[in-house]
């Protein structure tokens, strides 16, 4: 492969080898993944080849090498923005949501500012497979401006009076973002929804750290090695209920974690150990048709707005000090990072931190 091949070729010559069936079927290097969806990106490829290209790479399995090409266009056509700050979590939620629960996940980097660890969530309004609730939903039913540009975003990160921000994949990424309808046609989970998340919009001077979540054993080695290969000098991944980074608030959990870019620790964590007593998993739908379907066990979300809205309510609420299961899920999703961070020795005491902060209202001040 040449310099001088063009993009329409180079797919070609990539598709030829990665959607001959499952005996056939052949790997392609880093090098070929990065510009073959760096082409996808600048959209210098139709629709139909883009659809075959992410849709042979899922059918085949994606490789390590595969994941990091893939992931390298995104990092390359993406804008990003240095930030006055020593360091910074960089909270990233499926971008695709939660279905089956309310989210408070949005409130977490109020609460880490609050704590004196900035932090900033990235995503988008809607996309599949799942299309549930998204940070932006639920922030944007806060009445939290959530189409801030980057330079703005970094001046909030860096304000020691607020200290977290929200960034949206249509400011950073546009050309990913051009490619929801697509996606959305493709149904299924391919390679973008794996390394979507590992965007870096704005990073930290000394150390920037990922948060995000996992369900399947084989993504905690997928996605540290990921981002390792991103830059991230810290990682903390939480199997979290719905792929979040929450952890289920009544059942023995685990986290895996780098720091320094070294190799990633397993942690199991319990909540009993933080003082969290939950018959409950996580932040339940309200018993309202409008907003669910379906009984206790297989409630689904009916009205992404509705869902949004109770959200909102429910995480101002947390962040007022209201105890329950969104309190609880705040004290321990924020625990967990400020430990990893190293602002708190023991998951226990970043727990105590986390309740002074909730419960004297610092991190509701925060929101706005």
């Amino acid at each position: 492969m040449t310099d001088t091949m063009t993009s329409q070729t180079l797919m070609h010559s990539i598709i030829q080898r990665i959607a001959t069936g499952p005996e056939l079927s052949k790997d392609i290097s880093l090098e070929e993944a990065s510009k073959g969806m760096a082409a996808i990106l600048r959209g210098e490829i139709d629709e139909v080849q883009a659809a075959i290209f992410l849709i042979a790479l899922r059918m085949k399995r994606e490789t390590d090498d595969e994941n990091k090409g893939a992931l390298d266009a995104i990092l390359n056509i993406s804008q990003s923005r240095q930030v006055e700050i020593d360091q910074l979590i960089s909270l990233a939620d499926p971008y695709d949501g939660v279905n089956r629960n309310l989210p408070v996940s949005p409130f977490i980097p109020a609460v880490l500012a609050a704590c004196g660890l900035p932090c900033v969530s990235h995503g988008l309004e809607t996309v599949g497979p799942k299309f549930g609730v998204t940070h932006r939903h639920v922030l944007q039913a806060a009445g939290i401006g959530v189409d801030l540009d980057l330079d703005s975003a970094a001046s909030r990160l860096e304000n020691p009076e607020l200290g977290w921000a929200y960034v949206d994949q249509r400011t950073f990424c546009p050309g990913l973002h051009n490619l929801i309808d697509l996606r959305q046609k493709i149904i299924k989970r391919q390679v973008l929804t794996t390394v979507e998340v590992l965007a870096k919009p704005l990073v930290a001077r000394s150390k920037t750290h990922l948060v995000t979540g996992y369900v399947h054993k084989p993504y905690p080695a997928k996605y540290a090695s990921l981002a390792r290969f991103a830059g991230f000098e810290g990682c903390l991944l939480v199997r979290g209920i719905e792929g979040g980074v929450i952890p289920s608030l009544r059942q023995q959990g685990m986290v895996y974690r780098y720091d320094d870019l070294g190799d990633e620790q397993p942690v199991e964590i319990t909540p009993e150990s933080l003082g969290i007593n939950q018959p409950l998993r996580a932040v339940p739908l309200p018993e309202d048709d409008a907003i669910r379907i379906g009984g206790d066990e297989v409630a689904r979300i009916k009205d992404i707005g509705a869902a949004a809205s109770a959200a909102a309510e429910t995480g101002m609420r947390a962040l007022h000090g209201e105890q329950g299961p969104a309190y609880d899920s705040l004290v321990y999703s924020c625990a967990l990072i400020l430990w990893h961070a190293g602002v708190c020795s023991t998951i226990a005491s970043a727990a105590d931190q986390v309740r002074q902060v909730l419960d004297s209202g610092r991190a509701h001040q925060r929101i706005r």
